[in-house]
């Protein structure tokens, strides 16, 4: 059976538009309703921080304290397994941000990663189907960092490591000089995690694939099927030899042109790219069918379902698409739910329409107000 995951209440000093605010939160719907610009995303910016230490759209810290302010404290009382976890994130001038639980501080961040899921969903998720591959490998290596930790820790390494050696491209471009025993050493400390990564990449592709991203795509349902095909160098060739054959090109463009920071996901419909193919309306169910099968894989290699944060899909999906994903809702086993919009009388609707117990929040230059249903 699963565990439950939950947030409690919410506190947030000097982050972004919020002064001092404190929430107390549904275990099931919650909503924050108002204006564009009055602070929405915020609270769920907030509440994912509060899971994964830092925000969701790659925004650096030091832009997250308010407007004057060069700090900010954002705290969560979560109940998990049953017990509750007191989360505290600090950020203090000319410091590190820190983190907290139960009033003990982390050694690593990283020890934090995974004990809170969550999945955040927002528009610009289309960038999956349509953008780069850095998109869809950062889908991957979300749910992989919240599922194992040990692959967060070998991420982080070969990241380091990575731009250890980019730089000494770099510094040896600049200096138009070269030292290859120097280059040997890092190429060296890249072997052992990128073969770690590819490999749990690997496997964990071949097991949830295509399961459950087709039964997600049903918002609307897709006539055609829909397949995820991992890509990587290291399918044809190890490490070593991704960077010892591409050494003289790496030292041209001053960077590591081949490796695990390479990979992709090719996204097909019926056998053809979604990119070059699939319609504004398939790309937009596609990209959030790969972000509720995000959920699913997460709450079955967990056992619990994470916290989802939907953000202003309402006023970005058809009427089709929004009406599929409240069915989902309605008959699926989803844990807590925050969202966002900007009509509160659909939201109203909505919630009593869904019949789970909820909480609505009238949100208005950071401020967040409950509304109290008659």
């Amino acid at each position: 059976m699963n565990e439950s995951l939950h947030l409690e209440t919410l506190r947030l000093l000097h982050f972004k538009n919020y002064e001092d605010a404190s929430l107390t939160c549904s275990s099931q719907l919650n909503a924050f309703v108002g204006l564009n610009g009055m602070g929405k995303t915020n609270l769920l910016e907030a509440i994912y921080y509060l899971c994964m230490c830092r925000s969701p759209r790659a925004v650096a810290d030091r832009h997250l304290p308010r407007r004057g302010s060069d700090f900010f404290r954002l705290e969560g009382l979560f109940r998990r397994h049953g017990r509750q976890e007191a989360i505290t994130a600090k950020l203090r001038p000319g410091k590190k941000k820190t983190f907290e639980r139960n009033g003990k501080p982390y050694d690593l961040l990283s020890e934090h990663i995974g004990l809170l899921p969550v999945v955040f969903i927002a528009p610009e998720d289309t960038q999956l189907i349509t953008g780069g591959s850095e998109e869809r490998r950062r889908l991957l290596d979300n749910t992989l960092s919240q599922l194992h930790a040990e692959y967060l820790q070998q991420l982080i390494t070969y990241n380091k490591v990575l731009d250890q050696r980019n730089r000494l491209l770099k510094q040896f471009a600049e200096q138009q000089s070269f030292d290859a025993g120097l280059l040997d050493a890092y190429d060296r400390q890249l072997w052992g995690p990128a073969d770690y990564l590819y490999r749990e990449r690997e496997r964990f592709l071949a097991d949830c694939n295509p399961l459950p991203i087709a039964r997600a795509c049903r918002i609307p349902r897709t006539q055609v099927p829909f397949q995820v095909r991992y890509r990587s160098p290291l399918q044809e060739r190890s490490m070593a030899d991704c960077l010892r054959e591409n050494r003289d090109k790496d030292r041209l463009l001053a960077r590591t042109t081949a490796g695990i920071h390479k990979d992709d996901l090719d996204l097909l419909l019926d056998d053809s790219p979604v990119k070059r193919y699939a319609s504004q309306g398939q790309t937009k169910s596609l990209a959030l069918g790969l972000k509720l099968a995000q959920y699913r894989m997460l709450q079955q290699g967990k056992n619990t379902p994470p916290i989802l944060l939907l953000d202003d899909l309402f006023d970005k999906l058809d009427t089709e698409r929004v009406g599929s994903l409240l069915a989902l809702l309605r008959e699926q086993a989803f844990g807590q739910v925050f969202l966002t919009d900007t009509d509160e009388a659909r939201v109203l609707d909505l919630l009593h329409s869904m019949g789970a117990a909820h909480r609505t929040f009238r949100i208005q230059d950071g401020t967040a107000s409950p509304i109290v249903m008659a």
